[in-house]
């Protein structure tokens, strides 16, 4: 157990265990700073592996971080089910071990436990029944869309009604369930090989099963953002609304998000090194001409040979660029493609995102979709070249291409399908107006408030029981 501060201050204590990869750290700390403002002292606990990542940019934040023995092998895989696996044998020993701990500790010197709350991302479902035996109230937190939850949350509706099979097979041409029309490939457990769909199917059952004992559920989505202008704000309705969907068990959700709007804050959660000459460099260029490309951190779905068709892309494309692209994907560039790009594009390890999407010199955002990706560039009001590739990214591709219409999926990634796409985009006078729209109805004052409302609701209820 390793302690970021040198001692924890004696404040309300909520301990927050996010899923260790970077799209789920990140909004819990952003979370967690959120929590800090009302009076609390978040701990966020995540295994070695990641504990040695974080790069803590602020030595005096209020937030801590804890780290528990991961069980993994130092040269070993690291993927979704080594990790699942190591979380169900190994980390759900240390992390009661260490709960127990903080709350006991503090129950010997105030005369009641300290630790009020454990807020576990769904992914760490195990860390739901650590927290209950050890008497500690928990409340779920989706990292992700709220609609990517009702998806989830519908697999025993899909099972009863047939939609899909009892190994997560659609049967029928296309699942929506509510939301915009999903294609049969696009289920978020439908990633890999036929075994790890199934094995991801069977992932997300036991995780329902887990939640269904949940009364809180802190969603990273705005309550505004499935809302029209002109449409009903009665939060009580809307809440009834968000939870219809089954089932007697379903928790009562609070739509907390986006908690990008804490990111100028909570600096603490990089797990790489960014390279800041990107800002410098996108000085040198015209306003709204630079493509800014990045997958996130998790490129490996979209493979070598796509990776190489999107360089010839972007260099046929003749448009400045920055590139988000890792050391260890770069093998696979055509020869000499970094030398003949140089004076065309900056190719980087890991960009300072936000900072990035702010700039006026920046036109569009090709990205995969992720959450956090999307809610940044809904802030920053930059449009978006989708190419969705695994997991909620195809829920979040058709809000924003067939809902909002802040963007355009994209079917490949070579030359043609790449250049209509940021054509099309940086074109669309009225795909501008809908992100105007779209950013003021969520990151306005009127979104916001109803954010801060269901946190203060979420939080009244807590301290009541």
């Amino acid at each position: 157990m390793k302690y970021h501060q040198k001692s924890l201050p004696k404040k309300k204590m909520i301990i927050m265990v996010p899923y260790p990869a970077q799209g789920h750290v990140t909004p819990m700390c952003q979370l967690a700073t959120a929590l800090v403002h009302r009076g609390f002292h978040p701990v966020v606990v995540t295994p070695e592996f990641i504990h040695r990542k974080i790069n803590p940019r602020d030595e005096n934040t209020d937030v801590s971080f804890l780290s528990i023995p991961d069980g993994l092998d130092e040269d070993g895989p690291r993927d979704f089910f080594a990790i699942e696996k190591a979380m169900e044998n190994d980390m759900a020993t240390h992390l009661e071990r260490l709960v127990r701990k903080l709350h006991e500790d503090e129950d010997k010197k105030e005369g009641g436990g300290n630790v009020v709350c454990v807020v576990v991302d769904l992914l760490c479902s195990y860390a739901i029944e650590v927290a209950e035996r050890c008497g500690v109230p928990v409340a779920g937190f989706w990292a992700v869309m709220l609609a990517a939850y009702r998806l989830i949350a519908a697999i025993p509706y899909m099972l009863r009604t047939g939609l899909v099979s009892e190994t997560g097979k659609c049967c029928c041409s296309h699942s929506n369930c509510g939301q915009p029309k999903l294609g049969p490939d696009d289920l978020p457990w439908l990633i890999g090989t036929s075994a790890a769909k199934i094995s991801r199917f069977k992932f997300w059952i036991r995780t329902l099963d887990r939640s269904s004992s949940l009364r809180w559920l802190l969603v990273n989505s705005s309550p505004k953002e499935e809302e029209e202008e002109g449409e009903c704000h009665d939060r009580e309705r809307k809440i009834r609304l968000i939870n219809a969907y089954d089932q007697e068990h379903s928790p009562f959700i609070f739509p907390v998000g986006p908690l990008s709007k804490h990111a100028l804050t909570c600096k603490n959660a990089t797990f790489w090194e960014e390279d800041m000459t990107c800002l410098d460099w996108l000085e040198k260029q015209r306003a709204s001409s630079v493509v800014y490309v990045s997958f996130g951190s998790w490129v490996s779905p979209i493979g070598e040979g796509k990776i190489k068709s999107l360089a010839l892309a972007l260099e046929a494309s003749k448009r400045p660029f920055i590139w988000v692209l890792g050391l260890s994907w770069r093998e696979g560039l055509p020869q000499g493609y970094l030398e003949r790009v140089s004076k065309q594009g900056k190719v980087v390890s890991w960009a300072p995102q936000m900072e990035v999407l702010r700039h006026e010199a920046v036109g569009c955002y090709l990205t995969h979709c992720g959450w956090n990706s999307t809610n940044e560039a809904i802030q920053c009001m930059k449009p978006l070249v989708c190419y969705p590739v695994a997991g909620d990214q195809f829920v979040n591709c058709a809000y924003i291409a067939d809902v909002w219409r802040i963007g355009v999926k994209i079917g490949g990634l070579g030359e043609k399908d790449v250049e209509e796409g940021f054509g099309e985009v940086l074109e669309d006078g009225k795909m501008r107006e809908s992100l105007l729209r779209l950013n003021g109805r969520i990151m306005g004052k009127e979104g916001s408030l109803s954010a801060t409302n269901y946190l203060t609701t979420f939080i009244d209820d807590l301290e009541k029981s």
